[in-house]
């Protein structure tokens, strides 16, 4: 299979456009976020890092739950452009799910095509996963070639009312899937329920990940998870520490009627504009 690679200029997109790429296609990259000494320094925390294999290769390694470590990875949280485009699509008021580091070595096979997110929660993303809004930020360390474990999707995906959508599957491949190579430095963006992965690395060096899972205070899991550690979050940056309130936290109404009072007569985070 010979897929389509987008190579588009990623930095000629507005926020309107960045928006409605996210929001329609289901991906979007933020190009070249991090400078060359910025990458560096994540690169020296995560070169000490214990790792483990995932399931199916050894040449896959992860670490869960890197957000307490402390220097560069943890201030990589709050990176200001990316806050910024999160609280202009998600709303000012965030939380992060999950915080994990990714090492795709030569010789992995490469990811199947997956979804983040599931609605009643799942063995492998819990039930955190079951937030009804989430976006997850992969920054990448290394350069995304087409050797080099790039990043696929298939777009659109997400929208689909199919049963081929059902967030549980996962594919070997899919015709529609696109490359997305991407420079050091740089982010790709997705929604929780795009199908997608990244290609196996036959490549002769790694390639090196941090994962960070947003989502709007309101999109809560659907029943009780673990609470943070409260002393590890004391110990968190101040400015860092709201985005770790409690993780059960949600907006919703059950006994919302038919005419609440103080209904607002405009919103701007629904209207087509925001893409504009």
């Amino acid at each position: 299979m010979n897929p389509r690679v987008d190579t588009r200029d990623w930095g000629a997109l507005s926020t309107g456009g960045r928006i409605r790429q996210l929001e329609v296609e289901g991906y979007l990259v933020l190009p070249d976020l991090l400078t060359p000494a910025e990458v560096a320094a994540l690169k020296r925390q995560t070169a000490g890092f214990e790792t483990q294999a995932v399931d199916y290769s050894e040449r896959q390694r992860y670490r869960s739950e890197v957000q307490f470590m402390g220097g560069a990875i943890t201030g990589l949280i709050v990176h200001p452009p990316t806050l910024t485009f999160l609280r202009a699509l998600l709303g000012e008021e965030l939380l992060v799910t999950s915080y994990a580091y990714a090492r795709s070595e030569p010789g992995h096979p490469g990811i199947s095509l997956h979804t983040d997110g599931q609605p009643y929660g799942s063995a492998i993303f819990g039930y955190r996963g079951s937030a009804p809004v989430l976006v997850r930020v992969l920054y990448y360390l290394d350069d995304l070639t087409r050797e080099v474990s790039p990043f696929r999707v298939v777009p659109c995906s997400h929208l689909s009312l199919h049963a081929d959508g059902n967030p549980y599957l996962r594919y070997e491949r899919h015709p529609d899937e696109v490359m997305v190579p991407v420079r050091a430095g740089s982010a790709v963006l997705i929604h929780h329920r795009v199908f997608h992965g990244n290609y196996p690395n036959v490549g002769d060096r790694p390639r090196e990940m941090l994962a960070l899972a947003y989502r709007p205070a309101w999109a809560g899991p659907i029943v009780e998870v673990a609470p943070w550690d409260p002393a590890e979050v004391a110990r968190l940056p101040e400015h860092i520490r709201p985005l770790f309130a409690d993780p059960n936290t949600r907006h919703a109404d059950f006994n919302a009627g038919n005419k609440p009072a103080g209904m607002r007569t405009e919103a701007p985070g629904i209207s087509p504009e925001r893409w504009k």
